[in-house]
């Protein structure tokens, strides 16, 4: 086990928020979810976490500065000697052994990570794990409906409640489902992250959901009924006469989920007019003849 400054690669003078984003950072790249069949990753995962345990808390980062200051004084070897990181590494280990009862040679360097037990006798006061840190990539429509998501946290399976209308970004925090120090210590808290997927069709607009529908020009000059998606699921909508590209189509009560005291958002399909293709030969000559008789302007009048 290396010391935990080393660990985290944070110097010691390091405040609690430079250690939180340290651990934060090293903790998303040796996940095992993200690195599966690697056992030098997830040891490495493991040790920051129990690092993590160590400097996060003040009395035990006090507790190990003194002793760590205390075998330097001594002659122990120190990571900044020459000879390696013996020294510190064992200081570290025995640190835990002497101060929260690590048990047994199973339990060495902190098995785990959070395996070595911080109750050790009954008189110690139960210790509370480390916080642990996660991301969740989330379906966009999933997002807004709600759902339940499966998550991989020190070898257990938790179950993350998606709640209706979560946000890109948003932090999820479950308590008690975090890193524990030791058989009878409090369990930290596990913080998820979200990440809301982008939908090829959908956009969310506040409350409201916004999409582009592909028209043809019969259907666009016409009108026409035709299928749109929805969040609940295929509708019809109708297309009026004479509609142009950038016409705005309305489905109430098709939007964003309602809220107590909100109603449900809207569906707002923005119309884009299709040509067929310009090879067609008919086409271009319908084109043509119509061009003969008629004629419009679609532009401005650019300067002079």
């Amino acid at each position: 086990m290396l010391d935990p400054y080393t660990t985290l690669q944070v110097g010691r003078d390091a405040t609690a928020d430079e250690i939180k984003a340290a651990y934060r950072r090293l903790a998303k790249e040796l996940h095992p979810d993200l690195n599966p069949n690697d056992p030098a990753s997830a040891r490495r995962f493991k040790d920051v976490t129990a690092a993590y345990n160590v400097l996060s808390d003040e009395v035990k980062r006090r507790q190990y500065d003194r002793e760590a200051m205390g075998r330097n004084r001594g002659g122990g070897q120190s990571s900044s000697q020459g000879g390696g990181q013996a020294g510190t590494e064992d200081g570290f280990e025995s640190f835990f052994r002497r101060s929260w009862g690590t048990r047994g040679s199973g339990d060495a360097g902190m098995g785990s990570g959070m395996g070595g037990g911080m109750g050790g006798s009954a008189g110690h006061r139960a210790q509370r794990g480390a916080d642990v840190y996660q991301s969740m990539r989330v379906p966009f429509v999933e997002s807004l409906l709600g759902g339940r998501r499966r998550l991989t946290v020190d070898e257990r399976t938790i179950e993350v409640v998606i709640p209706p209308l979560t946000e890109d970004g948003q932090t999820l925090r479950l308590k008690g489902q975090g890193a524990r120090a030791g058989r009878l210590a409090i369990a930290g808290d596990l913080f998820v992250e979200i990440a809301v997927e982008p939908h090829p069709y959908f956009q969310r607009k506040g409350y409201d959901i916004a999409m582009t529908l592909p028209v043809t020009v019969p259907e666009a000059v016409l009108g026409a009924t035709v299928t749109v998606p929805t969040l609940n699921g295929l509708v019809q909508l109708k297309i009026p006469k004479g509609s142009n590209t950038d016409t705005v189509l309305r489905l109430r009560g098709k939007g964003v989920p309602p809220v107590p005291g909100r109603a449900a958002g809207d569906q707002l399909v923005t119309l884009k007019v299709m040509l067929p293709d310009a090879r067609d030969p008919d086409f271009v000559t319908l084109v043509e003849e119509w061009s003969k008789r008629h004629s419009y302007t679609v532009r401005p009048k650019y300067g002079d």
